[in-house]
């Protein structure tokens, strides 16, 4: 806007046909045209003092910098903070010696009879493992040599018998426990409050 009046006096003034006494009648003509005396307050003052530059001192700037640096290295060797598995993490009021219970301390002829309760369990095991792989074994044996007089007397019902059978899995097995089981137990029922904590996982990035 101000760039437009500027232009426009110029080329007032520098014009041959211009003289004193027309000056308010081309006023009159345009409303682009102003007075001089009106030119300044035209044109908007929105401009501001230059501020004075501070110093910088660069050994401060190179300090601040260098820090940052190795505030970043730090993040960057920093593992990650792992979530603390609570079950196996023993509360400190169960670290009371008061509450531990004292050692029952066992005769000679108890722990003998511990022992050898043990041996004799150990060597049961070992012959019924032992018994159960031979069945296995013969088994195997006795389908191998079935599969192959079928092969011979038909190959379509061969190929039917060594189908994978999708209703065998999943395949669930109860094994042996270390106790036997309680007989007419009915587990207890009632209510229990969730105190699980929730834990954020806080990852830097590299």
């Amino acid at each position: 806007m101000a760039a437009a009046v500027l232009g426009a006096i110029v080329r007032t003034l520098c014009s041959p046909c211009w003289r004193p006494g027309t000056w308010q009648t081309q006023i009159r003509d345009t409303h682009h045209r102003a007075s001089l005396l009106s030119f300044w307050e035209l044109i908007p003052m929105r401009a501001e003092p230059l501020r004075k530059k501070k110093k910088v001192d660069p050994k401060k700037d190179q300090a601040v910098k260098d820090r940052l640096k190795k505030r970043i290295r730090r993040l960057e060797k920093a593992s990650q903070e792992l979530i603390p598995i609570e079950d196996f993490i023993t509360p400190v009021k169960f670290l009371d010696e008061v509450r531990q219970r004292p050692q029952v301390e066992l005769s000679f002829e108890e722990d003998e009879r511990r022992a050898l309760l043990l041996k004799k369990w150990s060597l049961y095991k070992q012959r019924e493992h032992e018994m159960e792989r031979e069945a296995i074994n013969s088994m195997l044996e006795a389908q191998q040599e079935a599969l192959q007089e079928l092969k011979l007397t038909s190959q379509e019902l061969h190929m039917e018998a060594i189908k994978r059978d999708p209703s065998l899995f999943p395949f669930e097995r109860e094994g042996p426990t270390y106790t036997p089981p309680i007989s007419n137990y009915q587990p207890p029922e009632g209510r229990y409050h969730d105190i699980t904590k929730v834990y954020t996982q806080v990852e830097f990035k590299r």
